[in-house]
C-alpha cells in the first residue's frame, strides 16, 4: 500500500503567531503604532475600494519609504526571528510528524496566509512548511522593498489549496494549464478528503469552507485572552468542523483532533485500498 499524505494548511498571523507579524519589528520599525498603521491602510482601502492586502502592501512600501527605513528581503527575514508563537508552536510539526509516521501516513505542512512570505521564510519554524504561499514584494536596485509582487487575499487563498491538490506546487508560467487542466480524482497528489485546515477567522472562511465541502476537515482556533465568540460563529454556521484553543502542545485539544483526524483518515485510505 502507498504511503497516504495528509496535508495539513495553516494560516499564519494569530493562527500560528500570536498577532499580525507586521506588529512584531516592521511597524516599530517606522515608528508608529499598530492602530495607526493599520488605521491608514483601512482609510486608504475605504477612499481607493482598494482590495485590502494591496493597500497594506502599498503602505508597507510608502511609509519605509517616507520614515527613510530601509526595508529588503533580509531585513524582512530578520524580523522573522522576532515573531512570537502560541504555546506549543515550535515543537508541533515534529510531534504531528511523528504520529503520522507512527500510524503509517506522511504529513505534510503548507502555509497559506495573507501576511508576508519574506518573513515567514525567516521564522525559526520555516523548515517545517513544504511550502509556503504568501504575499511577496519586488525589490528596487538598492535591495529595498518596490512594490507589491504577489498579492494572497482571502479568496485568492482558494487556488493555493488546489495546487496542493494536483501536486502543481510551483508557481510559473506553465502552472496556471496544469492547475486547471482536468485530473481524475484518483490521480491527484492530495485528495480534499486527506486534507486539514486551520485558521483563526473570516479571511480563512473560502478556504475553511471548501476543504469541508470536499470532505476534509477544518479547524478554527482561537486566543484563549480574547475569547472563542467567533470561531463559535464559524462552527455553528457550519463553516468548520471544530473549534479549538490556539494552544499547540503536547494533549491539547487541537493535538487530540489532528491525531484523530490523521488516524480516520488512515483508516480510510486503508480500507480503500482492499
Amino acid at each position: 500500500m502507498k504511503q497516504p499524505i495528509v496535508a495539513i494548511m495553516y494560516d499564519f498571523d494569530k493562527t500560528l503567531c500570536t498577532k499580525d507579524m507586521q506588529e512584531y519589528a516592521f511597524i516599530p520599525a517606522l515608528g508608529m503604532s499598530s492602530s495607526a498603521f493599520w488605521g491608514e491602510v483601512n482609510a486608504m482601502t475605504d477612499a481607493e475600494e482598494m482590495d485590502n492586502i494591496l493597500a497594506y502592501m502599498y503602505k508597507m512600501v510608502e511609509k519605509a519609504k517616507e520614515k527613510k527605513v530601509p526595508i529588503t528581503r533580509d531585513t524582512f527575514q530578520e524580523m522573522g526571528s522576532k515573531v512570537e508563537y502560541f504555546d506549543g508552536v515550535k515543537t508541533w510539526f515534529e510531534r504531528i510528524n511523528a504520529y503520522g509516521e507512527k500510524v503509517g501516513v506522511r504529513v505534510e505542512h503548507y502555509i497559506v496566509s495573507s501576511g508576508i512570505k519574506e518573513i515567514i521564510e525567516g521564522t525559526e519554524i520555516a523548515r517545517f512548511f513544504k511550502k509556503i504561499y504568501a504575499c511577496e514584494f519586488m525589490y528596487d536596485y538598492n535591495g529595498s522593498i518596490q512594490w507589491p509582487k504577489f498579492a494572497v487575499n482571502y479568496t485568492a487563498k482558494t487556488q493555493f489549496l488546489f495546487r496542493i491538490n494536483k501536486g502543481v506546487l510551483t508557481i510559473d508560467s506553465k502552472s496556471a494549464d496544469k492547475l486547471n487542466r482536468f485530473t481524475p480524482e484518483n490521480e491527484r497528489r492530495v485528495p480534499f478528503r486527506n486534507m486539514i485546515y486551520i485558521g483563526d477567522g473570516l479571511t480563512d472562511v473560502p478556504c475553511m469552507k471548501l476543504v469541508k465541502s470536499y470532505g476534509g476537515q477544518s479547524i478554527a482556533v482561537f486566543d484563549q485572552e480574547k475569547g472563542k465568540d467567533a470561531a463559535e460563529a464559524l462552527k455553528v454556521a457550519n463553516r468548520v468542523n471544530f473549534i479549538a484553543a490556539a494552544d499547540y502542545g503536547t494533549g491539547s485539544d487541537i493535538e487530540i483532533i489532528v491525531q484523530a483526524i490523521i488516524k480516520k483518515i488512515q483508516a480510510v485510505e486503508e480500507m480503500q485500498s482492499y
